[in-house]
């Protein structure tokens, strides 16, 4: 699979279409798989509705809020702490959207582990509570909610991870070497030249270094770099593993970064003015706002002429995988990530704007029912339009490999 010399082996045909049949094949695996990486008919589906949501107050959110996309993210001294960790769809916007799509994520699981419908209603009751308990402590982690055992469980192996964990993970080895195979994709060396000189222009090499403390001084050396195939939406953009080298006056030190390219937003955006143009320093502004951990890691460029983000990755950084839970986790998950949606949406506004907006959800939350009566109705609606269209998805799926 090498590249062609005049550009990014992404576009050539060939490679196009296995990530097409790859991405096919992720959604196809369950219904809430289809639901992470379905978000731009997921939007257009919540416009047909005709639904209205509570006007909430214009902040940054993350437009992909599903639970995925939450997980132990480090910061760059190793701290780690539970926020939102893919900021591909971030905007300007109403945060009752980030609300929707994580309601519909929970929803999801919740219909993939069996669980009955009186423990959704519970959960959707669960998040909304939640999520006011996250924007009115913020930072008073006496009165947060509680961490739930599928998550606890997963910061207690975020916090034992090294570098080594890191390398048998993503590169199978401690050696700097990206091992080709399903996950790593051959590049041309004219396509690894153009990345290097991209990792050693002056933002880029100076977020790598300051996240290593080393001095400008230091060299930063590209050893070797592959296409990523990784994610779901992302499949068919821009995106590279790199493995970097740097020496200076500490001993030497290896890192992986993670290029990724940075494309116009489907989540529906307000005051659109206070966002960057370009589409890469958008993300980075998003996620500054909404998850400083890995803001602070993250800068952002052009390369071959794309507008992409750099994050160099942590050993920390995992994943939430809530596939499979029993009632009291499902209710106990959505009570604690909508407080981590609350905290990073809360930390955006002042006390007046924070109390405004609480008491917008109280009015439409009425007290007699078990979850609130906008929320319900949405996910319910989009639970069986996304049903339906999974259902078609795997046919035509099989339909495809079956011809193949």
């Amino acid at each position: 699979m090498d590249a062609l010399a005049d550009g990014p082996a992404l576009y050539q045909a060939g490679r196009l279409i296995e990530l097409d049949q790859r991405r096919a094949a992720k959604m196809a695996r369950s219904a809430h798989a289809f639901v992470r990486g379905n978000t731009e008919q997921h939007y257009r589906w919540l416009e047909e509705l005709h639904l209205s949501l509570p006007a909430g107050p214009p902040v940054w959110i993350c437009g992909d809020c599903h639970v995925g996309n939450l997980g132990p993210t480090a910061s760059a001294d190793a701290e780690v702490d539970i926020q939102i960790r893919d900021l591909d769809q971030t905007v300007i916007g109403n945060p009752a959207h980030d609300l929707v799509r994580l309601a519909l994520s929970l929803a999801s699981a919740a219909r993939g582990a069996d669980l009955p419908g009186v423990t959704t209603a519970h959960m959707i009751e669960e998040m909304v509570i939640g999520y006011e308990a996250g924007l009115s402590t913020l930072d008073d982690e006496e009165h947060r909610p509680p961490e739930p055992a599928v998550v606890a469980t997963v910061r207690r192996k975020a916090l034992g991870r090294k570098w080594r964990h890191l390398a048998r993970e993503r590169i199978a080895d401690v050696r700097p070497i990206l091992p080709i195979g399903r996950k790593f994709w051959r590049l041309s060396e004219a396509e690894k030249w153009e990345i290097g000189l991209f990792l050693d222009s002056p933002p880029i090499k100076s977020l790598i270094l300051a996240l290593n403390r080393r001095s400008e001084r230091a060299k930063v050396e590209l050893l070797d770099a592959a296409y990523w195939v990784k994610g779901c939406s992302s499949l068919g953009k821009l995106r590279y593993a790199a493995l970097v080298h740097m020496s200076g006056e500490k001993r030497d030190k290896l890192a992986l970064v993670d290029i990724k390219e940075a494309v116009a937003s489907v989540a529906p955006a307000q005051d659109a003015e206070r966002m960057p143009a370009h589409h890469g320093a958008r993300l980075v502004a998003g996620a500054r706002a909404l998850s400083p951990y890995l803001g602070q890691r993250m800068a952002s460029g052009d390369l071959f002429g794309r507008a992409v983000v750099v994050r160099e990755l942590m050993p920390q950084d995992l994943k939430l995988e809530i596939e499979q839970f029993t009632r009291q986790e499902a209710v106990g998950a959505a009570r604690f990530l909508s407080s981590v949606v609350g905290k990073a949406h809360g930390r955006q506004m002042t006390p007046d704007v924070r109390n405004a907006w609480i008491k917008e959800l109280h009015a439409q939350h009425p007290k007699d029912l078990d979850a609130p009566a906008w929320l319900w109705q949405i996910v319910v609606d989009l639970l069986v339009r996304h049903e339906a269209a999974y259902l078609e998805h795997c046919r035509e799926h099989a339909r495809r490999a079956r011809a193949a």
